[in-house]
């Protein structure tokens, strides 16, 4: 999911699903990321970009390991890996109070953090080799090599 790309108005509902009614256009019951991705992994792109309502909402999923769809009242159980990124300094934002330490501290659990690719010029390389091969497969285009 990627959080910065969503409305505010609309991240609770794509993170928890909704149901039938629950507000104008919910006119069927949909699942949300979290229990789409029980018993799996759930992909949280630019976390840093959540507003803060969903943070304690994704903090609270977190910790009872239970969703509550919009519009709903039951409670449903999730079993749900996170793995979250993020463009943004997440301790700077804590710093800021435009991201809670909670939820931070929840998410940084082990931290990768990965150099851009221009930091990185020695995998350019690689990555071209590895994408003109691919790509050549796919397309049957027989290239083997690039200047």
């Amino acid at each position: 999911m990627d959080c910065g790309a969503i409305p505010a108005s609309l991240v609770e509902s794509e993170l928890f699903g909704y149901k039938q009614g629950a507000f104008t256009g919910a006119n069927r019951d949909k699942k949300g990321y979290f229990e789409a991705a029980n018993g799996g992994t759930l992909f949280l792109d630019e976390v840093g970009d959540m507003p803060l309502h969903a943070q304690v909402a994704v903090l609270r999923a977190i910790a009872e390991r239970s969703i509550v769809p919009v519009g709903g009242v039951e409670e449903t159980r999730v079993d749900v890996r996170l793995i979250a990124a993020s463009h943004r300094d997440l301790a700077i934002q804590v710093a800021e109070g435009s991201f809670r330490d909670d939820l931070y501290y929840r998410l940084n659990v082990v931290r990768w953090d990965l150099p851009s690719l221009r930091d990185r010029d020695g995998d350019i390389e690689l990555l071209a080799r590895h994408f003109v091969r691919q790509f050549s497969d796919e397309y049957g285009k027989g290239i083997t090599g690039m200047t």
